[in-house]
């Protein structure tokens, strides 16, 4: 598992072109906000994140538990579902709007319907 990347996935790239496309400028992983958001927009009070299906158990069907070691992935990967729900609440908590973009959303036949997603998520006022 050391091998997976956490920053600069091909997802998160995808999500980052398209947003700059749009004109929106970001920052990257924030630190100082829980979670370390994969694109912040501080004037905006807005946070994304570019989740992995497989990693965040997405219900898309992308998600398949290993057969091997089950228990330990299925024990990993809740806990993964977990600290998300309670990162995103702490981000709200805090005053910011959060937005998950998953990773079978950014396959070339959904780009339209991602990009429409997070124009109305950045243009929205909250």
């Amino acid at each position: 598992m050391a091998a997976v990347k956490s920053k600069d996935t091909t997802p998160e790239m995808i999500v980052r072109r398209l947003v700059h496309g749009m004109g929106y400028r970001y920052r990257l992983h924030v630190q100082s906000l829980p979670g370390n958001p994969d694109l912040v927009f501080p004037r905006l009070r807005k946070v994304l994140f570019v989740s992995g299906c497989f990693w965040h158990r997405h219900g898309c069907g992308r998600c398949r538990i290993p057969a091997a070691r089950r228990d330990y992935w299925i024990n990993k990967l809740d806990r993964n579902a977990i600290r998300d729900k309670r990162v995103q609440r702490a981000l709200r908590r805090q005053g910011w709007s959060v937005m998950v973009a998953w990773e079978c959303q950014t396959q070339p036949a959904m780009l339209d319907q991602l990009q429409g997603r997070l124009l109305r998520f950045l243009r929205r006022t909250t």
